[in-house]
C-alpha cells in the first residue's frame, strides 16, 4: 500500500511507529483500507463498521430505549431494557466464542447513560454522555486542525507507513486538514440538532435523531475519508 518506514530510524522510533501503525490499521479507517488494492466495496464498508452483528449491537439498544420510553414514559424501564439487551449480546458472543469487546463497549455505554440519568433525576440526561462525547471529539478534531496537527492526518500517516512525513507535503497536509475539519463538522452538526431536543426534553425524538445521525452519517464520511487519503497517496503505489 505504501513504502516502509526508514530502516535507519532509531529502534525505539521504529517500534513506536509499528504500534501506531497497528492501531491505525485496527481503526474503522484501517479496516476499510484493508483490501489489497484499497478499493471501497460494500463488504469492506460493512466490515469496517463492525459487520451485521456490530450494526445490530450498535443500533438495537437505542431503538429499544426509544420504544420502551415511548410506551412507559419512565426512564427506569427504558434504561434497563438496553442494558439487558447488551448483556444478551455479550452472552451470544461468548457462546459463539467470538470477541466480546464490542458488546462490552456497548454495555458500558448504556450503563453510563442510565447511571447519569438516574443520579441526576432528569430523564433527558440519558443522552448527556453521548452529547459530551460528540463535543469532545468535535472539539479535539477542530483544535488539532487549528494547531496544524490534524488528527485524521496522524491516523492516515501511520496507516500509510508515512509517520508524520505528510506534514511536509503541501497537498497531503491540506487534504488531512480538510478531512479533519469535515469530521469536526459531523460532530458539530450532531450537537446542533441534538442539543435543542435535549434542552426541551424531547426524549423519544432525541433518541430517534441520535440513531439517524449515527452510522448513516459516519459511514459515508468514512468512505470519503479513505478515498481522499488514497488519492493523496496515489504516487506512493
Amino acid at each position: 500500500m505504501a513504502q516502509s518506514p526508514r530502516d535507519d530510524a532509531p529502534e525505539e522510533q521504529v517500534e513506536l511507529n509499528a504500534k501506531l501503525g497497528d492501531a491505525a490499521r485496527g481503526s474503522a479507517l484501517g479496516r476499510l483500507a484493508g483490501s489489497d488494492d484499497g478499493t471501497v466495496t460494500a463488504a469492506g464498508l460493512l466490515g469496517a463498521i463492525g459487520g451485521v452483528r456490530g450494526i445490530v449491537e450498535a443500533t438495537l439498544p437505542g431503538l429499544l430505549f426509544v420504544a420502551v420510553y415511548a410506551i412507559a414514559q419512565d426512564i427506569v424501564p427504558a434504561a434497563i431494557a438496553p442494558i439487558a439487551l447488551a448483556l444478551v449480546f455479550i452472552g451470544a458472543r461468548a457462546l459463539a466464542r467470538t470477541t466480546v469487546t464490542p458488546a462490552v463497549g456497548g454495555l458500558v455505554a448504556v450503563v453510563a447513560s442510565a447511571v447519569v440519568a438516574m443520579l441526576s433525576g432528569r430523564d433527558e440526561d440519558y443522552f448527556l454522555p453521548g452529547i459530551v462525547i460528540n463535543a469532545a471529539y468535535g472539539g479535539g478534531m477542530l483544535l488539532s486542525a487549528l494547531i496544524t496537527w490534524p488528527l485524521i492526518g496522524l491516523a492516515a500517516g501511520f496507516l500509510m507507513n508515512d509517520g508524520i512525513a505528510w506534514r511536509r507535503n503541501r497537498q497531503r497536509f491540506r487534504a488531512m486538514q480538510w478531512l479533519t475539519v469535515m469530521w469536526a463538522g459531523l460532530f458539530a452538526v450532531r450537537l446542533a440538532v441534538q442539543l435543542p431536543l435535549y434542552f426541551t426534553d424531547q426524549i423519544a425524538l432525541l433518541g430517534g435523531v441520535k440513531l439517524a445521525m449515527g452510522l448513516p452519517l459516519f459511514a459515508p464520511l468514512l468512505v470519503v475519508t479513505w478515498l481522499v487519503v488514497r488519492a493523496a497517496y496515489r504516487d506512493r503505489g
